[in-house]
């Protein structure tokens, strides 16, 4: 089966993913929002313990609350970090803000891979779909698994609301757009985790969110 584990790492309450197969116990990180040393720990022990075999490293979307820890992710596991090549300014222009919302410490990365709409992501047995979902971040992508109907979305789709669009790159038709195309274009009612708060639903959200509800 897959798994998929949460942490909720650094000031803005970013949700950092462990996804892996139980059986393989292959697995992957997405986000890693860790920054403190004792966030690390929790991350790292989490792995060990578990017998976790990261093989990549992967992120949605390149915000300083997502990338705070992909140097350290790559150096302990000596993996590739892979992301979407439209958000490498944003991920390239953290270093230079990261002083003021009070990162001294903060260690730049580069991207190894860049992925694309379509591509697979193999974890163990199991197979997520790369989505390209711009709006919140210009080279936004999300993962998801029809098998198991689970989709780990970033800060596109939250629980009640949607990701910000007024950063560098954001804009607000265009995710609304990636929201109804991609994430609400599924049959059935598929579980969507999220870059912050608690996970939601597809069925629940295209019924009540306030921001991109479907019409009836």
């Amino acid at each position: 089966m897959i798994q998929i584990q949460s942490f909720v790492f650094n000031p803005f309450m970013e949700n950092t993913y462990v996804v892996y197969d139980d059986e393989t116990l292959d697995g992957v990180i997405i986000d890693p929002g860790c920054y403190e040393d004792y966030e690390t720990k929790e991350l790292i022990d989490f792995i060990d313990n578990n017998n976790i075999k990261v093989n990549k490293l992967l992120n949605t979307h390149c915000h300083i609350d997502h990338v705070l820890g992909n140097q350290l992710i790559k150096d302990k596991f000596k993996v590739k970090l892979y992301i979407h090549k439209a958000d490498v300014p944003t991920l390239k222009s953290v270093e230079v803000y990261a002083p003021s919302y009070g990162f001294t410490k903060f260690n730049p990365s580069e991207a190894d891979e860049y992925l694309e709409e379509g591509d697979t992501i193999e974890i163990g047995s199991h197979k997520f779909e790369v989505l390209f979902v711009p709006g919140h971040a210009p080279g936004h992508i999300a993962f998801v698994n029809h098998e198991h109907k689970l989709c780990i979305s970033g800060d596109v789709l939250f629980q009640g609301s949607i990701g910000r669009t007024d950063l560098p790159g954001g804009d607000f038709e265009t995710l609304i757009s990636s929201i109804h195309n991609k994430l609400f274009q599924w049959d059935s009612d598929y579980t969507v985790y999220s870059g912050h708060g608690g996970s939601t639903s597809t069925e629940i959200e295209k019924k009540t969110n306030p921001f991109c509800a479907l019409k009836n």
